[in-house]
């Protein structure tokens, strides 16, 4: 068998947990393949509602194992939290069923104390991260400095680490940001329970990925954050400190392109983004009100991770070709097009303008980027409300207009289509 790649195609929170738990029925490998609990994906199924930050999506089904890969950045404290909740909720999340890689690396308190720092050092230029670690983990990875998962399971090399680890984040925390510093005892000794409970799921990767393929099984591979939060191909410096993008998931999980089938790009039909950053098409007062919901619902436009209201603005098909180019897109799912149901009129960002210059493309400068102002098409809304359609037949007319006009701007086939959060209610252009 073979990859299918689930990618973000916007700032991230498009609902790529909700299309993975769609996938996951028919594969028998979910592996989450970058970032770490900054991320989050909400599976509502009947009136249960999954909120899951590192363990993939595909563990409330029972068929797939979940992997968690290499790619990502894990915190024991977390990862153990996440699974005694699905553990309460009935759900299997032993290792026979989740594997975590051991050459994930590990997030420690010192590194959630060094990102708290450094964004407070920021101040009013700073980038809008989740305070989780995930920056400083990532940094002590490419710097050949970090902790792997490994670890977990050598109880003495894990305490002599932490020890060299919180020594000299210390340093940094008291000399450069004049922080207190941590007690590197307390640090190891927390660590060292979580290990107990963990080594068990640890996992060679992707000898673990390539024997699943060698045996023709099916894998589905689970994006987080979004392709304008790569850490080259996004909004940089806004961005997250990995690559959520169909190569972070080659590397990320230790598989080369020639397994993957499918790459599919998951977009909002409208567009948001949390923390820092441009975004071209951003809305505020009572439009912004009305697509971001009022927090009620776990569904509304309110981080899975941080409960911060997200921006939000019209679609951006720049943003759309940009990711298709990027992943090398061969499919959309469109979510949350119940959404827009009731608007008189809906704006489509098609180009940007620049200096008194059209342009097609996505600016990779910043002070580019944070000039353009969008040029829309306008599209007739629909009254009727779409929550029950199932078939393509079943959506209004303007609905469908909708949904081909984001195919043909995007120059990518739109073949899912959710028109409200629970699992049955989706449209499937097969």
């Amino acid at each position: 068998m073979a990859v299918d790649i689930i990618v973000g195609a916007q700032w991230g929170d498009e609902g790529k947990g909700r299309i993975t738990d769609l996938l996951a029925a028919d594969v028998d490998i979910v592996a989450r393949y970058s970032g770490g609990d900054n991320a989050g994906h909400t599976v509502t199924i009947g009136e249960v509602v999954f909120k899951l930050h590192l363990i993939p999506s595909g563990i409330v089904h029972d068929r797939p194992t979940c992997l968690i890969g290499n790619g990502t950045v894990v915190n024991p404290a977390v990862l153990c939290q996440e699974i005694d909740g699905l553990l309460r909720q009935g759900v299997d999340a032993s290792p026979r069923r989740l594997k975590l890689s051991r050459q994930a690396h590990l997030i420690t308190a010192a590194h959630i104390a060094l990102d708290k720092a450094r964004e407070a050092r920021r101040g009013g230029e700073a980038i809008g991260t989740t305070l989780r670690g995930i920056g400083p983990a990532y940094t002590d990875k490419t710097s050949r400095e970090g902790l792997r998962a490994a670890l977990l399971e050598d109880p003495q090399s894990l305490t002599d680490a932490i020890f060299a680890h919180v020594g000299q984040k210390n340093e940094v925390l008291q000399n450069v940001f004049g922080q207190q510093s941590l007690d590197p005892g307390k640090v190891a000794l927390e660590l060292s329970a979580y290990a107990n409970r963990l080594a068990p799921y640890l996992v060679e990767s992707s000898a673990f990925v390539h024997e699943a393929l060698q045996a023709n099984k099916h894998i589905l591979a689970e994006g987080a954050q979004g392709t304008l939060l790569d850490l080259d191909h996004g909004t940089y410096p806004f961005v997250t400190s990995s690559h959520p993008t169909a190569g972070g998931a080659l590397t990320g999980l230790g598989v080369g392109p020639g397994a993957v089938s499918r790459v599919i790009g998951v977009a909002k039909a409208f567009t948001t983004r949390v923390g820092g950053g441009p975004l071209p098409t951003e809305l505020q007062g009572p439009p912004a009100d009305r697509l971001r919901g009022t927090g009620e619902n776990p569904w509304d436009e309110y981080g899975t991770t941080t409960g911060r209201p997200r921006r939000v603005g019209w679609l951006d098909t720049v943003i759309l070709r940009h990711a298709a180019r990027i992943n090398g897109l061969t499919e959309l799912a469109l979510t949350k097009l119940d959404i827009l149901s009731g608007w008189d009129e809906i704006k489509v960002c098609v180009a940007y303008e620049l200096e008194g210059q059209r342009i097609d493309y996505f600016p990779s400068e910043l002070k580019s980027l944070e000039k353009v102002q969008p040029v829309y098409e306008r599209l007739g809304g629909w009254p009727e409300d779409i929550t029950s359609a199932r078939r393509l037949s079943d959506l209004p007319r303007n609905a469908r207009r909708y949904v081909d006009f984001v195919a043909e701007s995007s120059k990518v086939p739109v073949k899912i289509i959710s028109v409200g959060p629970a699992r049955q209610q989706v449209v499937w252009d097969r």
